[in-house]
């Protein structure tokens, strides 16, 4: 019997699980992502995509190209953070959010959706900075979230390799979980699975413009997006920090 003022409960609701333990914010990136992607593939005729691409994609040249036709310059305002949002296949588009939903989601629960976002637009920029220093007369352009991505995988090694905290309540004596403190750059260079994992990703991501020396085939990674990114984000991440 279910008296006034009680909620029935569903024997068969109780005890789920939600289907997505993503946190809201990483969810909506995602979709976001596909969902550009998706537009770009089968809605855009291939003059839209390269509009798309004119318009949204970072291109280094542009820079030289400035003075003589300032209005050259003008997406220079935003490509340094859009390009982040494009992507040059399916293959492309999947790796990428598969590796934003893994960094994405500590940086989201623990800092919130705002200064995630902000690590991963902010970290694209820095990427596609390093692209340009190293690109500018190549003529050739800049797509893709792994710049970005790169920048919350940085941020997240500051904390995911340091141990649990575990504090005792004043009053009650209940055990409490506070979570992972902030890990400072020593302690980056003494944790040795931090630095293991460090070392692993520059030395994987310099040695891209060694492998076609070594295969003989040209490989379009932009390596220079995920140092960019990777270094911006292990720097950034400390300015939310909550301080107590």
């Amino acid at each position: 019997m279910i008296e006034q003022g009680e909620t029935p409960v569903n024997p068969e609701q109780k005890g789920r699980e939600p289907i997505f333990l993503l946190p809201g914010a990483v969810t909506a990136m995602i979709g976001v992502l596909l969902a550009i992607h998706l537009a770009s593939t089968y809605a855009l005729n291939q003059d839209g995509y390269l509009q798309l691409i004119f318009w949204l994609a970072f291109q280094p040249l542009r820079i030289v190209a400035a003075p003589t036709d300032p209005s050259l310059a003008v997406p220079l305002l935003w490509t340094p953070f859009t390009h982040a949002l494009l992507h040059g296949g399916w293959e492309h588009v999947l790796v990428n959010t598969a590796w934003f939903a893994i960094f994405a989601t500590p940086l989201a629960r623990r800092y919130g959706a705002g200064p995630m976002l902000i690590i991963f637009f902010v970290s694209a920029a820095a990427g596609a900075a390093l692209f340009a220093a190293t690109t500018l007369l190549s003529g050739s352009y800049l797509i893709g979230a792994s710049g970005g991505v790169a920048g919350l995988t940085g941020a997240a090694v500051r904390f995911i390799f340091q141990p649990v905290i575990v504090a005792q309540h004043p009053e009650t004596g209940e055990r409490m979980v506070l979570g992972r403190r902030l890990a400072s750059f020593g302690d980056l260079l003494r944790d040795n699975r931090a630095r293991f994992f460090i070392l692993i990703w520059v030395v994987l991501n310099a040695a891209v413009p060694l492998l076609p020396l070594v295969t003989g085939m040209e490989m379009s990674v932009a390596w220079q997006a995920h140092l960019g990114g990777f270094f911006a984000g292990i720097l950034m991440v400390g300015l939310f920090e909550r301080r107590h």
